[in-house]
């Protein structure tokens, strides 16, 4: 042990810690960064700082940590890593026979877990950062717990968080003892450093340059007022490459760290420098890492979050406010090793709106990988896991149909042999299912080459068209993506060709997971299956798809739920995905039996592939990933397409990706507010390679549907790829129930009142039945539009059945047709010219038409003056509820008084009308007592 190294604050809880773990096996520890519990615990843990020796598994949340953490623990061993400490990553695998350390990926661990939940020979499991609510570490957590109820009770467990708040952590591990280390007290400054000027609030990955200048001004500011280095968090790799190029003159060394970042520069930055340093971080070094020298922290305040777009089978980034929760942890990095200093690119105040945690992943992300994992651990649903929060139901719904797609698991959630096998692929499920089933069709080495830029996603540099960025790395070889690129193409090659058909990517020492094979037995009773999709999860923290690779496998912020084909209109069936993968699949087993073993599968998968050229290829293989998001050019150009998923596209601008024509679309996401999804990586491909790229979403269907530029029925037999019409034409004899239902569409986009005839008998038929619905109710019918569109089976039956077009609905009879919606059962209809008749009869014999339709609430009777003398007052409608409007009308039927009440307007309002009009019409009637006067449609006779 090297001098000192005891010397850290979390040396003084160890036996409190020891002691924890003796009573109740399960502990949660609470250390500030910087007090030694990833590295010192697990030393302890494992007797390497004396006690009985035991073997130590801890699990971190990133590649970058692992390697970090094993690196520190073996210097403080005076060891080389892989003896007594060792790390295991996707690809990598440093540890040994005499390991009793070995640091792994959240992901890493629960492969392990898939492939025997007992972990044989591991005594102990550190699950650290606990509090960064990463699902894959959630998951994990919920395994264990299933693993120490039923099959392994000795088995301790340790959650490691920087963070105070384990109440909740330690009710989820049964009331496990919290263990507190104290950090060292070195005091942090804060400055409140917010723009001078109001910047634009962040919209999905777009930052406003006015703030990133800001950010670089205040980091000058932080290396003229303070000493030591400077650690300075933004979002994403594209803002950190922004503020790089502002910095450049300054004469300090500026490192660029993030979790893809070179193996060179993480080094760089994880160690002493020799002249003053600014690293420039994403939120992965808000914890796990130390950076050496730092006395200064500036902090843009923001952060990143996906967002997935479940109904459209997209992903997107948003720019979010960093919580105070992060903000302390970023804070807490200049004082890890004196005093140091925070500036705070934002006012006091704001720190009011921001929230208290950063929002768990499983709210967040595309659930299939996880799905996946739990219907191999035995729980489709997730319902049994002990999780902190649980899986959306939205999402889990969404990546249960994913699964179902590709024939992952069956009708009741269980995985499926094909299940089995993506999941031991430790890939997203869409891009598993693209390496199995695209090997027979390009090739073993071919396929995994382009899977492999699917999983490790390329430099934003590259470009955008992935035919080019997979020439380009091939002949790359020192290029540091380039040999990540090809260690995991080795690797995904060897799950195809592995020995004896076993696809298992971990069984070697380079592999992912352990060199012992899959154990038997299960946690709590359920079936032990094997590896999930590991690789999707060991998170770097930052998840920005256009800003560079920072992640342990890009294929989570990368893949949606697009497996569904019928997520968009006229997507294909479901049924028809599975089928054509069961049958790659069932070609691929074929061929391989035929010949004999892995050369004759080989042999077969290269003559398949034999004359393919790269862009053919690599759009076969990303289609099988994405058949959804197979795309063509929509007419007018400018970049914009449909995909067959129905979901809009554009190509952004200064695309290399040439425009018109088709693509497979590879990385897609949708930014806030945007209308299109943004092309993000494709290849263009012939309309003969989408077609065979995207065959389970070809097919033909009858459409029948309501017009509205024509105004008509059309129907045709399309032939289309999902939602991309490919031909079409006329279908001569439609289905009669299509028809029915397209004119049932016309009726309601265009309204009744539009599309059918309505005499003047129809239209007075229905103001009266209006009329009884508001007076009376039940049992008149409504007959509103939206209504009789619903009643449509009922009153405008078998007419509708036998309509084959407008015309047809123009020729029915309404008004006979409204006679069907009459309460005949109740006896009603016949009280209908009783209750809001038609006609009434005034006393002078005339017949006088109702008007329903002016006045809705009070129907009004217009009717010349002399025709009413004699009555003393008009009757009441719908059985006496509502009282006449009466319009009375001057000899020439013009408006002369309107009244509710005749008998008052006998007494107080016909002696002014009759000084009025009596000279005008001189030879009309004007009895004094218009009550005791005799009715007349005439004038008087001439004398």
């Amino acid at each position: 042990m090297r001098p000192g190294g005891l010397d850290l604050p979390v040396s003084s809880v160890l036996p409190a810690l020891a002691a924890a773990l003796d009573r109740s096996g399960a502990a949660v520890l609470s250390a500030p960064p910087g007090t030694g519990k990833t590295t010192l615990v697990p030393l302890a843990l494992a007797g390497l700082l004396g006690g009985p020796p035991r073997r130590v598994l801890v699990a971190e949340p990133r590649r970058l940590a692992v390697r970090a953490a094993a690196r520190r623990m073996a210097w403080l061993l005076e060891e080389p890593v892989g003896a007594s400490v060792g790390f295991t990553v996707r690809g990598e695998r440093r540890a040994g026979p005499g390991t009793r350390v070995e640091v792994v990926t959240t992901g890493v661990l629960l492969q392990r877990l898939q492939r025997d939940p007992e972990l044989p020979g591991v005594d102990a499991v550190v699950l650290d950062e606990c509090h960064e609510r990463h699902l894959d570490a959630d998951t994990a957590l919920a395994f264990l717990l299933d693993v120490r109820a039923a099959l392994r009770p000795e088995l301790r467990l340790l959650l490691a968080s920087a963070t105070a708040d384990t109440d909740a952590w330690a009710e989820l591990l049964g009331g496990a003892p919290v263990v507190a280390a104290e950090g060292v007290s070195h005091p942090v400054a804060t400055v409140w450093a917010p723009p001078p000027a109001a910047v634009r609030p962040a919209h999905g990955t777009r930052v406003d340059p006015a703030l990133l200048a800001h950010v670089a001004a205040t980091v000058r500011r932080a290396l003229a007022e303070r000493d030591g280095d400077v650690l300075c968090f933004l979002p994403g790799v594209g803002e950190i490459a922004r503020v790089a190029g502002q910095l450049a003159a300054e004469d300090v060394e500026v490192l660029q760290l993030h979790g893809q970042a070179p193996q060179a520069v993480q080094d760089a930055a994880l160690g002493p420098g020799t002249r003053r340093r600014v690293v420039l971080a994403t939120s992965v070094a808000e914890s796990s890492l130390t950076v050496p020298g730092v006395r200064v922290v500036v902090d843009s305040g923001l952060t990143r979050e996906p967002r997935t777009d479940h109904a459209r089978g997209l992903s997107a980034l948003v720019t979010v406010r960093t919580s105070l929760a992060a903000a302390r942890q970023r804070a807490g990095r200049a004082g890890r090793e004196a005093p140091g200093t925070v500036y705070r690119c934002w006012a006091e105040a704001e720190d009011a709106r921001a929230a208290r945690f950063p929002t768990p992943e499983i709210a967040l992300a595309d659930l299939t990988p996880f799905a996946l994992q739990a219907a191999c651990w035995g729980d489709p649903d997730a319902t049994g896991l002990t999780l902190p929060d649980p899986p959306p139901a939205g999402a889990m719904a969404a990546a249960r149909e994913v699964l179902r797609a590709l024939a992952a698991v069956d009708a009741t959630g269980r995985p499926t042999d094909r299940g089995r096998t993506i999941a031991r692929t430790g890939l997203h499920p869409r891009l598993a299912r693209a390496l199995l089933d695209g090997a027979p069709a390009v090739g073993p080495r071919r396929a995994a080459e382009l899977v492999a830029l699917l999983s490790e996603e390329p430099p934003r540099a590259l470009g955008d068209d992935l035919a080019e960025i997979h020439r380009t790395v091939r002949r790359s070889p020192a290029d540091p993506y380039a040999r990540r690129w090809k260690d995991e193409t080795r690797r995904l090659e060897r799950a195809l060709t592995g020995p004896d058909g076993d696809t298992n990517p971990t069984d070697g020492p380079d592999g992912d997971g352990p060199t012992a094979g899959p154990g038997g037995g299960s946690a709590a009773g359920r079936q032990a299956t094997t590896v999930g999709a590991g690789a999707t999860a060991e998170s770097d923290g930052d998840t920005n798809p256009t800003d560079g690779p920072d992640r342990d496998g890009a294929a989570r912020r990368t893949t949606p739920r697009g497996a569904d084909p019928t997520a968009g209109p006229g997507g294909g069936s479901r049924a028809a995905e599975r089928r054509a993968a069961g049958a790659a699949a069932a070609t691929a087993g074929r061929r391989g039996a035929a010949d004999g073993g892995r050369p004759g599968r080989e042999a077969a998968a290269s003559g398949a592939a034999a004359g393919l050229s790269d862009a053919v290829a690599a759009g076969l293989v990303v289609g099988l990933a994405y058949p959804e998001r197979v795309a063509r050019a929509r007419e007018g150009g400018d970049g914009a397409y449909l995909m067959a998923s129905g979901t809009a596209a554009q190509l952004p601008p200064g695309s290399r990706l040439p425009a018109g024509g088709w693509l497979a679309v590879a990385v897609a996401d949708r930014p806030a507010g945007a209308p299109s999804a943004r092309v993000l990586r494709a290849v263009a491909v012939d309309e003969a390679t989408a077609r065979r790229a995207a065959a389970p979403l070809l097919g033909s269907r009858e459409e029948v549907h309501w017009s509205v530029r024509q105004r008509e029925v059309t129907a045709r037999r399309v032939e289309a790829l999902g939602a991309v019409e490919l031909a079409a034409v006329p279908l001569p004899a439609p289905d009669p129930a299509l028809v029915r239902s397209a004119l049932l569409e016309g009726l309601e986009r265009e309204g009744v009142s539009a599309l059918l005839r309505w005499s003047p008998a129809a239209n007075g038929l229905r103001e009266r039945l209006a009329f009884l619905h508001r007076a009376v109710g039940e049992p008149w019918p409504d007959v509103a539009d939206a209504a009789l569109l619903a009643a449509a089976g009922q009153w405008l039956e078998p007419e509708l059945s036998r309509a084959r077009r407008r015309a047809d609905l123009e020729r029915i009879d309404t008004a006979a047709a409204l006679q069907r919606l009459l309460p005949w059962a109740g006896g009603q209809a016949g009280r209908l010219d009783e209750l809001a008749p038609e006609r009434i009869a005034v006393p002078s014999g005339s017949r006088i038409r109702v008007d329903y339709a002016s006045d809705p609430e009070r129907p009004v009777l217009a009717v010349k003056l002399q025709e009413l003398f004699g009555w003393s007052a008009a009757p009441a409608l719908a059985g006496g509820r509502v009282p006449l409007t009466v319009h009375l009308l001057s000899p020439a039927g013009r408006p002369a008084a309107v009244t509710g009440d005749l008998a008052s307007f006998w007494r107080t309002g016909y002696p002014a009308v009759r000084a009025d009009l009596r000279g005008r019409y001189p030879r009309h009637p004007w009895p004094e007592d218009p009550t005791t006067a005799e009715a007349t449609r005439r004038a008087n006779p001439r004398k």
